[in-house]
């Protein structure tokens, strides 16, 4: 047995109590099915069709609760294959399906490095994995094979600049501590515990895995393999495997244009190298979420605000947001410790009443009596700067 596979199933990874399924849904990106259809279908799939997924590399569980249950709920026919090393984590995720009373998943024990065999899928989830394979990008050529025409991956990488202070404790402590992972981490938390608060590590704000359990301490800093990925380093990685980025729900992370004094000091410089720029002047990102299609397949995935377009609110809160619009006449925002406003007319608010997930945007239209070029003027600015924060998608799921 591999020291990974020691890890994860004497710690398996999130740590999660099954019990807590009866009381809280955990969602997030990647992975909701709204957002997979925003980014990966157009907005557009045909959700009465069976949809086909692979959580590869699934731990106790997140991605698969998330998609199942949103489906189920959604009444949508579904068949998601869950797939890992770890029999410990499996067993916990198993548990939690079975506390949510979810059918429609196949549960396999094994490497994602024969996701082949088990598609192909329309869409293969895989978050926090890749970088932890003893060579990466055999998991990123692998899952690309076990794909289905048109379908999708989304996928979590870490980053290596918001993560500072990490590796080098990670370093340290595989120098120093054998063992098994028990004990491993009762001496890597006696060490951690005399640290300089100097240290890069216990100066970074971004970080929280280790004060959340065991398990999170041990993923973070006993991993026996993790590599980080810059986003120019994943563009590429994702080339190789004949992928490429379709979009990304933190898209507003990667413009470097709020940071800079003036926007002509971008001119010239190619989107993929602005992104690595504003990468490494935040200096806050500390993983990578994003899509990916087949190499030329890409082009047109990403859901556009058209009449026939259904938006979601992310958490299906539009009230909310028209609440905060209307006091402020700005949207404020905190994500990943990074505060903004984005402006908002006073005659958005009224067209917010009518997000439901349910109408489309033509109807919300004809609700307020607006030609479709007035509408746009009024939504399509709006509609595009919520995206970018990840906040706003178009999906047909519910329709």
């Amino acid at each position: 047995m591999s020291r990974i596979e020691d890890q994860y199933d004497a710690y398996p990874y999130p740590e999660r109590d099954p019990a807590d399924e009866k009381k809280r849904l955990i969602v997030g990106s990647p992975s909701h099915p709204v957002e997979i259809d925003h980014f990966v279908f157009g907005g557009k799939r045909d959700w009465t069709k069976p949809f086909r997924a692979l959580v590869a590399g699934g731990g106790t569980g997140d991605a698969l609760m998330q998609m199942a249950q949103v489906l189920t709920n959604a009444g949508r026919p579904y068949e998601i294959t869950y797939l890992d090393l770890s029999r410990s984590a499996r067993k916990i995720a198993e548990e939690r399906a079975r506390v949510r009373g979810l059918s429609g998943i196949r549960f396999e024990t094994g490497s994602l490095l024969n996701a082949e065999a088990y598609g192909p899928f329309d869409y293969i989830d895989c978050c926090g994995v890749l970088h932890h394979l003893p060579h990466p990008q055999e998991g990123f050529n692998a899952l690309a094979r076990a794909l289905a025409p048109g379908g999708g991956i989304g996928l979590m990488v870490y980053a290596p600049y918001g993560r500072s202070g990490v590796y080098p404790l990670q370093e340290a402590f595989d120098r120093l501590l054998p063992g098994s992972p028990k004990e491993r981490l009762k001496a890597a938390r006696q060490i951690f515990g005399r640290l300089p608060e100097g240290h890069p590590f216990k100066r970074n704000p971004n970080l929280g895995d280790h004060e959340q359990g065991d398990a999170g301490f041990y993923d973070l800093l006993l991993h026996s393999q993790d590599r980080p990925y810059s986003i120019r380093e994943l563009h590429d990685t994702l080339a190789e495997a004949g992928l490429e980025v379709t979009g990304s729900p933190q898209a507003y992370a990667y413009d470097p244009t709020p940071l800079l004094p003036d926007p002509g000091l971008l001119v010239g410089i190619d989107p993929l190298t602005r992104m690595e720029i504003a990468e490494k002047l935040r200096g806050t990102i500390k993983t990578h979420v994003l899509y990916a299609a087949p190499k030329g397949q890409a082009e047109g995935r990403v859901a556009q605000p058209l009449p026939a377009a259904i938006p979601h609110f992310k958490g299906g809160n539009a009230a909310k947001v028209a609440q905060a619009v209307a006091k402020k006449g700005v949207l404020p925002l905190t994500l990943e410790g990074e505060k903004a406003e984005v402006p908002v007319s006073g005659a958005v608010v009224g067209l917010l009443r009518h997000v439901d997930g349910r109408r489309s945007l033509a109807e919300i239209a004809a609700a307020e009596r607006l030609d479709q070029l007035g509408f746009a003027a009024l939504w399509n600015g709006f509609s595009r700067d919520l995206a970018n924060y990840g906040l706003l998608y178009y999906s047909t799921l519910l329709r």
